[in-house]
């Protein structure tokens, strides 16, 4: 993936994955340490904040959809608080007005859990809110695997990365 290619093989997306579940695992790991400091409170409010205002909504708009589709406001409502900037102000916020804390792990532990463990990561407009796989795509993805096996096959590619 480049910024002219701005898309991952199978192999790409698990190896970006393997990094997110890296700093999951540097969260919890942090999280356990100091559990006995945790604001358990605190951290289930920054735990679920993210999905309470970025995700059930949409979530809700996509099931009760005749067509499957939902206002651009819930990509947007997703994208903000599923992102890690949107992450750092709430807990640079929170640190500087209220205090810093190990309870704001949750929100690293939630978004890399997201991205690690379910593959989620920001949602473009032009597909589902829920995960399925677009027909262009799916198209798109078979013929560049039958390009990426005549290279492999021609040698010029032995990796298939």
């Amino acid at each position: 993936m480049d910024a002219k290619n701005r898309f991952e093989t199978k192999t790409t997306f698990a190896l970006t994955r393997l990094e997110w579940l890296a700093a999951l695992v540097v969260s919890l790991v942090l999280a356990f340490q100091h559990h006995s400091e945790i604001r358990w409170w605190v951290f289930v409010l920054f735990f679920a904040v993210i999905d309470v205002i970025g995700y059930i909504p949409g979530a809700i708009a996509f099931r009760r959809s005749r067509d499957k589709r939902v206002p651009r406001g819930c990509y947007v409502a997703y994208n903000t608080m599923h992102s890690l900037v949107t992450a750092g102000v709430l807990a640079g916020a929170w640190a500087l007005f209220v205090r810093p804390e190990w309870a704001l792990l949750a929100l690293p532990i939630h978004l890399m859990g997201d991205r690690a463990l379910f593959g989620n990561s920001l949602k473009p407009f032009g597909v589902a809110f829920e995960p399925e796989t677009d027909p262009a795509y799916r198209e798109f993805e078979q013929r560049y695997g039958k390009k990426n096996a005549r290279v492999t096959m021609e040698g010029k590619n032995a990796v298939g990365v």
